[in-house]
Order: structure tokens, then sequence, then C-alpha cells
């Protein structure tokens, strides 16, 4: 079991001249939430389940491929809990920040995050001028209610 530690920010506005690195397209849907979750994610042409358990800062994960017969059969049972983004992939102050660009009932919505190798990097990162709030504490910006609950009030 991996170990995910990151940090999440909301993005109000991209900076121009941001170098890319790669770009995804994401379908993601949940089969169980709570405190560990399990969702389907599509990226581009791969098919995986992913459960994490956790919040914050640091949390459990594991990821697994699927068939893709196999995810279209399970893709099924996230109805009404999904959502669509497209991820861009930079570098910041030596991590790897994924830019997260929501789409359907969550378009307009940015968020960044920053995967780190260990907590003391974590709490060491200063975000660019680019990043507004920090969301990593914050539960209503997590993937799995945005999916169920959409845009926090």
């Amino acid at each position: 079991m991996a170990l995910e530690i990151e940090r999440k920010f909301l993005v109000e506005e991209l900076p121009a001249e941001l170098p890319i690195e790669s770009k995804v397209e994401i379908a993601q849907g949940y089969l169980s939430t709570g405190a560990s979750q399990v969702c389907l994610r599509r990226q581009d042409d791969a098919t995986l389940l992913t459960a994490k358990r956790g919040h914050g800062l640091v949390r459990d994960e594991v990821e697994v491929s699927l068939a893709p017969d196999a995810f279209e059969e399970l893709w099924a049972l996230t109805e009404g809990q999904r959502l669509e983004k497209t991820r861009l992939i930079t570098s910041v102050d030596g991590g790897t920040a994924h830019i997260d660009l929501y789409k359907g009932p969550l378009a307009g919505l940015v968020v960044v995050e920053v995967e780190f190798d260990d907590t003391e990097a974590a709490h060491a990162f200063s975000p660019p001028p680019w990043f507004s709030r920090e969301l990593s504490g914050d539960g209503r910006y997590s993937n799995q209610r945005l999916a169920i609950e959409g845009l926090p009030a």
C-alpha cells in the first residue's frame, strides 16, 4: 500500500505562460464513499480502480488496473457519483502539480494538487503566487464530495 502525500489549492487564474508537461482526460465515479473510498477512473485509455483511506495531507492509496470490460460493468454502479476533468501536469518548486479543470456541473472550478515524497517536503512547500486558498483540509473540495454533492455553497 502506498501513501499519498499532497496539498491542494484553489486556482483563480492560471498563468498564461505555464509550461504544461502533459494533459489527460479523466472520468471518475465512486463505488464506495466515506473515510474509505473506492472509485473507478478512466484516464485517457487506462481503466483503474483506486481505493483510498483517510483524509487531509496523508492518505493510504492502492491503485490497480482493470480490464476495460470489467471497468464498464462496474461503471454503471457509479451513476450519480461521477465527475469529469482535464488534468494538466506541470512542475512547481521541485514537485509535480496536477491542475484539474472540472467539466459539466463543476465547470469553472480549477484546483491544483502537489504531490510530495514525505510530509517534511509537504510542510516546507511554498506555493507560487498563482495558487489561491489552500483546500487540503477542506473536505467540501474532495473529489468524492464534488462528485456527489457538487460545488460547495
